[in-house]
């Protein structure tokens, strides 16, 4: 199973990597902005639900493309970073739900509310109010500098007059073509985003002002003075200003408000004089834009609504199961391929073994398939009348694979048994484990290995050229190069890249290992405690590891994965080998800030901040965050009903107690 979900991996993103290329690199996408969201979409949660899938090449790991060698580069002072996806109500109100857990207010959230427009995002600098530099997108961090070409756009200043505008700010739109414009040129291009494309990157600026292009403003990157309150402020400003802003903008108060404006604006996107693919929504305040910050490649603020869901129906023609890193079996129906908006569906996620049995879902159904966001298109219901006697009811396996009976794990916090059934935790004693352990040990946020692919991990295994981890550090690549597909230079470039591996950070050793429970932010945070290599190791021994419980982030069920996990001479065997091979980096310790060398714990509810943020503004202050009072501990935080055992603790340790206010205060 796992090589079949790894096949449908590696066709989405060579599908991926060729419209990225067509569209950023040679002004040529075949595709639309809809179509290509939902080929990043599936890739990005492909990746969430199986861990063995990695890829340098994944939209998960860039914006865009690099910049084209016709153009010099230039880089943006603030990421251009792309959306998050919403796709129905339950999306939206997670989002919400996010936002005011990570702000820890109760308070009503009012979003600003804009068109996505299916055209070519741009950046605009202007400095003392004139147009200095125009630039795209690129891969987010670095862009194009197109300035000449975007001149040639009559809805962008050269020059704005006006006294109150910020001696230096970068602004932010989308260039495209209006319907009645593009049936001119349509003899020339497949559809208007890809004459926008193709005309903002021609050489000569020339050939640009021959194409009707329009530039919609809606948001600002780097500003040196900063005066506005909210997102429509900003957008009536660039109005005045002199930029064209959308005729629909607007601003509404809560999420079911937001769906009823989504629906409406559906109907009526097509009567609009340029393609739309959904509505973005931003947290109106920019002062909560700016405490909410972003994640790696998304701010937390924005979300993109897309319209409708594509769903089709089709035929189970049998179920496989796939066996995950970490023993989870996954069921995954194959059905009779059927075209879904665009994309030929042959794979549909059936979840687990509850989900089969609550749904009734049997080979040989005829069901409802979805593609959206989801992990893969999943099957949302069975047609019951379609239903013959030919149907079979599935039997979940009670073994894995590899022979170890599979078990159900008792959740204490529910009561109940987990629904997803697995492998139990035999480390590389299970053949399936071992191999996506290998490969997840090879990836991107781990050792990072180029050149060695997951396909090719699975030919090194079945040769018995890897068995283990340290097996890569130790290849033969006389025989590499004597095999199909391979050569001398082939064999040559993967040398390099697994010597290059050997020097590592130990955050990044730590994720590599393949932990249950420790992923690369628990990673970070044990990196963070533990330093070095060495300190790390000391954890092996007895009790050692019952530490970390006193660490902010990692609990109990971290802290018991962990001694699981060092309960197997097997793993220990390789950490330990592993140590002796490979260079790992002691962990970068924040040295400046106010609160350097200072430790922090919080008890009771905090006010206006969420335990997140206020984690955040510490760590950013060089500060540090444990969970339990000991005479390590500088502070202690109370908010509102704080816990008076550790109250206690601390006054009999002699340990500061601090208001929120005075926490506040200390911070400035």
């Amino acid at each position: 199973m796992n090589k079949e979900v790894e096949k449908i991996y590696k066709r989405k993103i060579k599908e991926f990597q060729k419209h990225n290329k067509l569209y950023y690199d040679k002004s040529a996408p075949a595709i639309s902005d809809r179509e290509f969201d939902e080929l990043k979409a599936d890739i990005i949660n492909l990746e969430k639900k199986y861990s063995f899938l990695r890829s340098t090449k994944s939209p998960s790991d860039s914006i865009g493309f690099k910049p084209s060698k016709n153009f010099e580069k230039f880089k943006h002072k603030v990421r251009m970073l792309s959306l998050s996806n919403a796709f129905d109500r339950e999306d939206l109100i997670n989002f919400e739900k996010k936002i005011l857990n990570y702000l820890n207010e109760k308070i009503s959230l009012e979003y600003s509310v804009e068109p996505k427009i299916d055209g070519i995002s741009a950046s605009l600098t202007y400095l003392n109010g004139n147009l200095t530099y125009g630039v795209s997108r690129g891969d987010g961090s670095e862009g194009e500098l197109i300035t000449n070409n975007l001149k040639t756009i009559k809805d962008i200043p050269h020059k704005i007059l006006k006294k109150n505008i910020p001696k230096e700010i970068e602004i932010r739109g989308e260039v495209f073509i209006e319907k009645k414009d593009f049936e001119k040129l349509k003899d020339n291009f497949a559809n208007p985003r890809n004459a926008a494309s193709g005309s903002l990157r021609q050489k000569d600026p020339k050939e640009t002002s021959k194409i009707p292009l329009k530039f919609i403003a809606y948001t600002f990157g780097f500003i040196s003075e900063n005066k506005f309150k909210n997102q429509s402020d900003f957008l009536n400003e660039l109005k005045f200003w002199g930029f064209l802003t959308s005729d629909y903008n607007k601003v509404i108060k809560s999420t079911d408000e937001l769906f009823i404006f989504h629906e409406q604006f559906e109907k009526k996107r097509f009567d609009l004089n340029y393609d739309i693919d959904g509505l973005v929504y931003k947290v109106n305040s920019l002062q909560l834009q700016k405490r909410l910050g972003f994640t790696s490649n998304a701010p937390r603020w924005a979300i993109a609504h897309k319209f409708s869901a594509d769903h089709a129906y089709s035929e189970i023609l049998n179920i496989d199961i796939q066996v995950g890193r970490t023993g989870a079996l996954t069921p995954v129906a194959k059905v009779k391929p059927v075209n879904i908006g665009g994309v030929v569906v042959s794979n549909a996620t059936l979840h687990n073994e509850d989900e089969i049995i609550r749904k009734d879902i049997r080979i040989g159904d005829t069901v409802k398939i979805e593609r959206a966001g989801d992990v893969i298109p999943h099957v949302l219901e069975v047609d019951i009348k379609k239903r013959d006697g030919k149907s079979k009811k599935f039997n979940f396996p009670k073994k894995c694979p590899c022979g170890f009976d599979t078990i159900k794990e008792f959740n204490k916090i529910t009561k109940k048994y987990d629904a997803v059934r697995r492998c139990p935790d035999k480390g590389f004693e299970c053949e399936k484990i071992a191999v996506e352990k290998i490969k997840h040990f090879i990836s991107k946020d781990a050792m990072n290995i180029d050149g060695l692919g997951k396909k090719v991990v699975e030919k090194f295994w079945d040769l018995k050229f890897i068995k283990l981890p340290q097996d890569i550090y130790n290849l033969d690549y006389q025989k590499i190069s004597s095999l199909d597909g391979w050569g001398s230079q082939s064999a040559s470039n993967l040398k390099f890249s697994i010597e290059n591996s050997k020097k590592v950070t130990l955050d990044k050793f730590i994720f590599s290992l393949g932990i249950r429970h420790i992923g690369i932010e628990n990673a970070k945070i044990i990196a963070d405690f533990t330093k070095n290599i060495k300190s790390f190791l000391n954890l092996l021994k007895k009790d050692k590891i019952k530490e970390l419980i006193n660490i902010d982030g990692i609990g109990e069920t971290q802290v018991k994965s962990l001694e699981k996990f060092f309960q197997n001479q097997t793993n220990i065997k390789v950490v330990e080998k592993l140590c002796e091979i490979l260079s790992v980096r002691d962990r970068e310790v924040k040295n400046k800030g106010k609160l350097k060398n200072v430790s922090f714990m919080f008890t009771g509810k905090l006010q206006n901040i969420s335990r997140a943020e206020a984690k955040s503004l510490i760590e950013e202050n060089a500060g540090s965050i444990v969970s339990s009072v000991t005479k390590k501990l500088d502070y202690l935080v109370t908010g509102e009903k704080p816990t008076n055992r550790k109250v206690e603790q601390a006054k009999n340790l002699g340990i500061k107690i601090l208001t929120q206010k005075e926490w506040s205060d200390l911070l400035n």
